[in-house]
């Protein structure tokens, strides 16, 4: 389980400050195994979302971030460093497409935030396509993960909650043949597991 150096000194300072600022719980943490390609597939909240899945779990996850965040030299250095490739949203990103199957090919976790966006509102919005096509082109397990805040929106000084589900091989999500439905099909499965995490978690 090989990470960064910095990435491992800035997860080891950032979760005391994280457990005072959202007093955060995790259900389901032994779900995701200690070594092996998965992708991460989460809901997406908020810009601390990456670091909340990253301070749950020692294994470190790479993720497609937009590419607008790598137009600043040093920042683009600095979340390179940490795991990030940017991806260009809204179009075929075949190069973003690219270094992701590297990620799944060297048995790391890749991160996908399967809605694409953020919520504004809270509510779970439509699902991309792109964690299924990964998934399919490369025959790796999807690991769902549900973010659910206090009331919706996540702020700091309010209590978070991070789930965790139960990988989930292509075949289970129905992706035989790489085409389209299969692929909409997959994200609405992949989709509605995370939504049950909530559902569970909101009990």
């Amino acid at each position: 389980m090989k990470r960064h150096p910095l990435y491992v000194v800035g997860r080891i300072l950032i979760i005391p400050i994280f457990k005072l600022m959202f007093f955060y719980k995790v259900n389901g943490k032994k779900n995701v195994p200690q070594e092996g390609a998965y992708i991460i597939c989460s809901n997406h909240l908020s810009n601390f979302d990456p670091v909340l899945l990253g301070v749950t779990q020692k294994r470190q996850i790479y993720y497609m971030a937009k590419e607008e965040l790598f137009h600043n030299r040093f920042l683009a250095s600095l979340i390179r460093t940490l795991g990030a490739f940017p991806v260009t949203r809204g179009a075929g990103d075949g190069k973003a497409i690219n270094e992701a199957d590297n990620v799944v090919r060297d048995g790391k976790l890749l991160g996908i935030f399967i809605e694409g966006t953020r919520s504004k509102t809270g509510e779970f919005l439509r699902p991309k396509a792109g964690a299924a096509i990964v998934a399919h082109q490369m025959n790796v397990p999807v690991i769902p993960v549900c973010i659910t805040p206090k009331n919706k929106k996540v702020k700091v000084f309010r209590k978070v909650t991070i789930s965790w589900g139960n990988p989930m091989t292509p075949q289970e999500l129905g992706l035989e043949n790489g085409i389209g439905e299969e692929y909409r099909n997959a994200s609405r499965r992949i989709m509605s597991e995370i939504q049950k995490l909530r559902e569970n978690d909101l009990k």
